[in-house]
């Protein structure tokens, strides 16, 4: 293999699970890269929802050492900024770049359900409403903030994919100190018709991508959710965000 084929391990996002990058590894495999899903403990149906975050981002570390995966480019997308964050930390030498799509990442002491511009209150009373501590994308926040460039089909078979979304692991400040001590490089991707940050300043760049220190910025067209709705052109973009 030349040095142009790379590894990937794609980190899904919250209410998501491994398969929904299943066109998104498709294509990078086309291209001639190896391209792996792991689902994040907690996540998917039918599965125990009381997982703390450490328990997620061990579910990862534990997938990539048993794989014996080294020199791959780790993507964490949306609230999995905090995950790969987090793995980042568990075992740096294997990571060769980290790329956060439209990802959270924090300051020290803070929590991911903070960084949310709204609906903190709606999430926190449907997990206190619910069996298992879980809360859902509503389908209007869905169709408006998420999938926003997808047709209504599109937009209703892709919100059936998803699943209840551990509640706990969203409200637990997380200690940052030693991810943002590592040298990895990393490179920020989003999607210019992302709405789920507020567009502007407010916005997942720069508020979240200038918290990288030294990074790579990859710009594309397309929502949040552009793994459902443009795979093909994520595909590529995590191509030129993971170059060396």
């Amino acid at each position: 293999m030349g040095s142009d084929r790379y590894t990937f391990v794609l980190v899904h996002g919250g209410c998501h699970d491994g398969s929904a990058w299943r066109q998104v590894v498709e294509r990078l495999e086309q291209l001639g890269h190896t391209a792996l899903a792991p689902t994040v403990a907690g996540h998917g149906h039918g599965v125990p929802k009381n997982v703390t975050h450490a328990e997620s981002t061990e579910s990862v570390v534990d997938y990539i050492v048993e794989k014996k995966l080294t020199d791959f480019i780790l993507v964490g997308h949306g609230y999995a900024g905090t995950i790969i964050s987090k793995v980042a930390e568990a075992v740096p030498e294997r990571i060769r770049r980290l790329v956060f799509w439209s990802a959270f990442v924090l300051h020290n002491g803070e929590t991911a359900l903070e960084m949310l511009p709204s609906g903190t209150e709606m999430f926190a009373k449907m997990a206190a409403e619910s069996v298992d501590n879980t809360f859902t994308v509503p389908f209007d926040v869905w169709r408006d903030a998420f999938i926003n460039d997808a047709g209504p089909e599109l937009a209703q078979h892709a919100y059936a994919q998803l699943s209840p979304e551990p509640y706990g692991p969203w409200v637990e400040p997380l200690d940052m100190t030693k991810f943002h001590s590592l040298s990895i490089p990393r490179s920020f991707l989003v999607g210019t018709e992302d709405l789920v940050m507020p567009p502007g300043e407010a916005g997942w760049h720069p508020r979240m991508s200038s918290r990288l220190g030294t990074f790579r910025l990859i710009q594309m067209p397309g929502s949040h959710e552009a793994l459902f709705t443009r795979p093909s052109s994520v595909a590529d973009k995590l191509v030129e965000a993971g170059r060396d």
